[in-house]
């Protein structure tokens, strides 16, 4: 009886949003640390950013591994006005950002690499998310970031929990996005890098 290999799958990236994503597709994953620079170049726009970064990570995962891996990076940059809003890190920061972010269109590029060194692939896509910002007031600001403290998100309205009251409209081609991870062009990507999450839920989880 033959089997297939399957290479090892590693996300990365510490963040938990995007490990609850991954985990919906049911594969085995590693976490690793991607040590990259992430301050803009100058000149850079929001999306090549994210684009930029999300590629940079994948690399510097996969070169720390020397057996047969598939990789993924991924980035996220908030863009208010071709501005890039990162994540905000403390609560004076997140202030100033939904200050700024009231009332406007705000988009939020969702960037994501794949790459598995050992066949030479090597891809990459975007996301962007369209969010409408409502109306809200100051008070809310304090109470919404009291409440949520969301200082490791970009542009500091998690829409998965409670700042999804500070939103009017999100327009996005995939619900997964402003999360933190587009799944859709993730697992499109991990299929043409030869891991395909039906191929190996079937392989490991055959019928009775």
């Amino acid at each position: 009886m033959t089997t297939t290999a399957f290479p090892r799958l590693i996300l990365g990236s510490t963040s938990r949003y995007r490990q609850e994503l991954l985990q919906r597709l049911g594969l085995p994953f590693d976490v690793q640390a991607p040590d990259v620079d992430e301050s803009p170049l100058l000149g850079e726009t929001p999306a090549d950013l994210a684009m930029r970064l999300a590629l940079a990570k994948a690399h510097a995962v996969a070169a720390l591994n020397t057996d047969d891996v598939v990789v993924i990076g991924s980035d996220q940059v908030a863009d208010l006005a071709g501005r890039p809003l990162g994540k905000p890190g403390n609560h004076e920061s997140a202030v100033a950002q939904l200050t700024a972010m009231r009332g406007q269109a705000v988009l939020f590029h969702t960037a994501v690499a794949v790459v598995r060194p050992r066949t030479s692939y090597s891809q990459t896509l975007m996301s962007t998310t369209r969010v409408q910002m409502g109306h809200y007031s100051d008070d809310d600001i304090e109470t919404y970031l009291r409440c949520e403290q969301p200082y490791d998100c970009a542009g500091s309205a998690k829409s998965e929990g409670l700042g999804i009251v500070l939103l009017e409209r999100i327009e996005s081609d995939d619900p997964t996005a402003l999360i933190g991870l587009p799944l859709i062009p993730t697992t499109q990507m991990l299929r043409q890098a030869g891991l395909d999450p039906l191929a190996w839920r079937a392989m490991h989880h055959p019928q009775s």
